[in-house]
């Protein structure tokens, strides 16, 4: 009798095409969502040999600012002749420059620069040496000029589409629309670090995400609210019919089943409420902290990402990674009020983020970054801007070599020789090496790299443990 393999990605298609079964489809894609999902190993075929890495602990903090961040009016040059520049073509999308918070680069490049009005406390933290600002970064297949642009050579699909290049920041492979996210395949690698293989290495305050998603692992969602589980609907209500129910459903699940897609089922439910517990458990258990949050829904998330690190050695984990995001960015209308908005809801939440980590301890152990979809057009479209690219990321920890603008902040004016039209600018610096850095720093080595970056050595030879931009030397 043929021996039949069945991979992740097989089980889900064969589950979502099923019309019914004894168990149905939709609460089993639920607790995968929800619970924390099966530990994807079970199912996956597994392309990277895991390996341990490092001792201590470490965790990476995605926070996708979802819509396209108008970097251009995060970081800003304010020198006289560099911000005339910025203020010609940005006209009524202009900061004025006696607004902007001033810093002082220790990495100089002869300009001069300032930050958004809103975003005090980061101009602290960028001051005391634990932020850095990543400058012009973008999704780029290769190196690429005016001309190769003009001349369409190996550019990212979609180029300007906001679900592309979100799709293009979480994968780091912009040439293919069905890649696997790259903190997945790094936690492919790297996720025997963790004693504890219950709770995925991948945590989401976001539900499912591409950015997570590896062929073994994949995310694990919490809630920002309560202990972060989502159990069952019912499951800790102790009335009659709840009762009733948990009871016919642990039934259910504790029965054996021929067919491989029922087993796959209550199995993974099963676990999926174990982790859930073991996980509010932990989250009920873990250090307490004094950081008081902002009210808001990334303040929320942020102190949820700090409850959940407060409780790593209860969950018995080494490596972590997080992914949050902060939505409202597709400014192309009110832009000034609401960005401002946008970037004051960031610094609170960044900032008690970080007193946070400084009053566990762990100042030194986690490492948070942003992404987005792209920059905003530096030419106004009125109220607003439109879609751009190469645009301005931040970093911060107590490990960032920080008070520095890494990569080439480019000249801002009409005719730039990076500009394709309207003030939309081609990223200098690629995914690839911003990741590069982040990367090395979590616990992978420079042999790693293309396969979880695999057009690194389109920008840069992975050798050693320092990556192509520094962030961390």
């Amino acid at each position: 009798m043929a021996k039949h393999k069945h991979n992740r990605r097989d089980f889900l298609g064969k589950l979502a095409g099923l019309g019914c079964a004894s168990l149905s489809v939709t609460p089993l894609l639920s607790a995968m969502t929800n619970l924390g999902a099966v530990n994807a190993a079970a199912y996956a075929n597994k392309p990277f040999m895991p390996r341990p890495q490092s001792s201590g602990y470490k965790a990476l903090v995605c926070i996708m600012l979802s819509g396209g961040n108008d970097s251009y009016n995060m970081l800003v040059p304010s020198g006289a002749s560099e911000y005339q520049e910025y203020a010609t073509i940005r006209t009524n999308m202009a900061i004025p420059q006696a607004d902007l918070l001033p810093i002082n680069p220790l990495n100089p490049d002869g300009k001069s620069y300032g930050l958004h009005p809103s975003l005090t406390n980061i101009q602290s933290l960028f001051e005391s040496g634990n932020l850095a600002f990543v400058a012009n970064v973008g999704a780029l297949v290769e190196p690429t000029t005016l001309a190769s642009y003009n001349a369409d050579l190996n550019l990212p699909l979609g180029l300007f589409s906001h679900s592309d290049q979100r799709t293009h920041w979480q994968t780091s492979v912009p040439q293919d629309r069905n890649a696997l996210g790259w903190a997945g395949r790094m936690a492919d690698i790297l996720y025997t670090n963790n004693t504890n293989q219950d709770v995925s290495m991948n945590i989401s305050l976001d539900g499912i995400n591409l950015f997570q998603q590896g062929n073994t692992i994949r995310e694990y969602a919490i809630q920002s609210s309560g202990t972060g589980s989502v159990q069952i609907n019912g499951s800790t209500n102790t009335n009659f019919y709840n009762t009733l129910k948990r009871q016919t459903l642990d039934n259910i699940l504790d029965d054996t089943y021929q067919n491989i897609l029922e087993q796959a089922y209550a199995q993974s439910v099963r676990g999926s409420s174990s982790n859930a517990i073991q996980f509010g458990a932990a989250i009920a258990g873990g250090t307490a902290f004094t950081t008081q949050f902002p009210d808001t829904k990334l303040g929320e998330k942020m102190e949820m990402v700090a409850k959940t690190i407060a409780a790593r050695d209860i969950l018995n984990v080494s490596n972590q990674t997080f992914f949050v995001s902060l939505g409202g960015f597709d400014t192309h209308d009110n832009m000034i009020i609401e960005h401002a908005e946008l970037m004051l809801e960031l610094d609170e939440a960044i900032a008690a983020f970080y007193a946070a980590l400084v009053e566990l301890g762990v100042e030194n152990d986690v490492v948070g970054f942003t992404m987005s979809d792209f920059a905003r057009k530096l030419v106004s479209n009125g109220d607003g801007s439109d879609h751009a690219w190469g645009g301005n990321a931040l970093v911060f920890g107590g490990a960032v070599s920080g008070q520095k603008i890494y990569g080439t902040y480019p000249d801002l004016h009409v005719g730039n020789p990076l500009e394709t039209s309207a003030g939309r600018l081609i990223p200098t610096t690629s995914c690839d090496e911003y990741f590069a850095d982040l990367a090395l720093w979590f616990g992978a080595s420079s042999s790693d790299l293309d396969l979880i970056l695999p057009n690194i050595n389109n920008f840069w030879t992975p050798s050693g443990t320092t990556g192509p931009l520094g962030i961390f030397t």
